[in-house]
């Protein structure tokens, strides 16, 4: 039976090997990414609930995110 030359079959496995390293490698990046953006809706939902007690307990205004100081936010009629 015919074979590839041993240089050819270890380029060939090398390749292989490099392929299959490289599949796996961006399925570990899915996880990952698919993990983050969990994170990132939990953080949004906190966000939404944080923003509504402090809506509930101040009204609408807005808050200066460094120091905390209050601004009251006009309110604003649409016709």
């Amino acid at each position: 039976m015919a074979k590839i030359t041993e240089e050819q079959l270890e380029q060939l496995q090398k390749t292989v090997g490099d392929r299959n390293k490289l599949q796996s490698d961006l399925g570990a990046i899915e996880i990952e990414k698919h993990e983050i953006l969990n994170n990132v809706v939990r953080i949004q939902e906190s966000m939404k609930e944080l923003q509504l007690a402090l809506e509930n307990e101040y009204g609408t205004v807005s808050i200066n995110l460094q120091d905390g100081e209050i601004t009251e936010t006009p309110n604003v009629i649409e016709e």
